[in-house]
C-alpha cells in the first residue's frame, strides 16, 4: 500500500480528477500516480496539468521562478507550443489507458483570460486536445497592466492587495460566466497566502457563490488547504454553507502533486460538506 490509501475510506468519492504530474509541477510521473491511485482504491483518476497561456506570461517572477525549478513547460506564450506539449502528454495517458484496469483519463486545469485572442485559441486548442473534463482557475489576474499571482498580491501593501483581491474574486466569477468549464477549482486560493479569510470578505464570497449558481457552474472541495497553515478546504467552511444554500453540485479534490496526496483528507472534507447540509454531489460522465 502507498502512503496515499491511508486517507481513504469506502463511504468516501472513489475518483480523483485533479492531479499533476512531472511533467509540469508534480514531483511523480503519471504512472506513479496512476499505480498510486489504483493501491488506494480509486477507480478512476484524471491527470489535469496546468493549461496556463498568456502573452505577458514570460514576464512575471513565477515564470522565472518555474524555469529555475525545472517546470520548463509550466506556462507559455504560444497556443501551438501548448497544444504540442498537450498532445505528446495525452497520447502517453491514453496509450497507457489500455493496459491498466483503473480507468485513466486526460484532463485540464485551465487558466481563464477573458481575451478575444485567448478564447478563439482555447476553442483551437479544445478541439485538437478532446480533453475529457476542463477544470477552471485564476491562478493570475491582470492588475495595473501586469500579470500577478497571489504570491504578488501577498507582497503588495495592504490597499492594493485588497483591491488586487477584489479582481481576483471578480475574475472566478467572470469563469463560472464563461462556460467553458466541468467544474472550477480552488475557489479562494489566495488564503494560501493568508489573504481574504476577515470577515470584510463575506459579502464578496456571498456575491460569487450566487454568480456560480445562477450561472448553473459546479466547484470542488479542494482538501489541498487542510495541510496549509489555513487548515481548511478550498473553499472555506463559512463559503461551503453558502454552497448548501444554493445547492451548488460538489466533487472532491485532492490536487495531488505528488502520489502520498490522492486521496487526502477526503472522508474528512466529507464530513465536512454533511456538516455544512451539502448533499448535491457531481460525479462527471468521464467516470460513471
Amino acid at each position: 500500500m502507498r502512503q496515499g490509501s491511508r486517507y481513504m475510506k469506502q463511504e468516501t468519492q472513489k475518483f480523483t480528477l485533479h492531479t499533476h504530474t512531472d511533467l509540469f509541477d508534480g514531483k511523480n510521473t503519471a504512472q506513479e500516480m496512476i499505480s498510486a491511485a489504483r493501491d488506494c482504491g480509486m477507480t478512476a483518476i484524471g491527470i489535469s496539468n496546468h493549461f496556463i497561456m498568456h502573452p505577458d506570461i514570460e514576464n512575471t517572477k513565477s515564470f522565472a521562478a518555474a524555469q529555475q525549478r525545472g517546470y520548463s513547460d509550466m506556462y507559455m506564450n504560444d497556443f501551438d507550443k501548448l497544444i504540442d506539449i498537450f498532445s505528446r502528454h495525452y497520447d502517453e495517458l491514453r496509450q497507457m489507458a489500455t493496459r491498466h484496469s483503473i480507468r485513466i483519463l486526460c484532463g485540464l486545469e485551465v487558466d481563464f483570460f477573458n481575451t478575444a485572442e485567448w478564447h478563439s485559441g482555447f476553442a483551437r486548442a479544445i478541439k485538437a486536445l478532446r480533453p475529457d473534463y476542463i477544470i477552471g482557475s485564476g491562478h493570475f489576474i491582470e492588475y495595473g497592466g501586469t500579470l500577478c499571482n497571489v504570491h504578488d498580491m501577498a507582497n503588495a501593501d495592504p490597499e492594493t492587495s485588497d483591491k488586487m483581491l477584489q479582481v481576483y474574486w471578480t475574475k472566478i466569477q467572470q469563469v463560472a460566466q464563461s462556460g467553458l468549464f466541468d467544474w472550477l477549482a480552488h475557489l479562494d486560493l489566495p488564503k494560501k497566502r493568508g489573504l481574504g479569510m476577515d470577515e470584510k470578505w463575506c459579502d464578496t464570497e456571498a456575491q460569487t457563490i450566487q454568480t456560480i449558481a445562477d450561472a448553473n457552474a459546479r466547484i470542488e472541495i479542494n482538501t489541498k488547504g487542510f495541510g496549509l497553515p489555513c487548515a481548511e478546504p478550498y473553499p472555506s467552511k463559512r463559503i461551503l454553507q453558502h454552497v448548501a444554500q444554493y445547492n451548488i453540485p460538489v466533487l472532491l479534490s485532492d490536487d495531488a502533486h505528488s502520489v502520498d496526496q490522492i486521496g487526502r483528507h477526503f472522508d474528512v472534507a466529507a464530513q465536512l460538506c454533511r456538516d455544512c447540509g451539502i448533499t448535491n454531489f457531481y460525479t462527471p460522465d468521464c467516470v460513471k
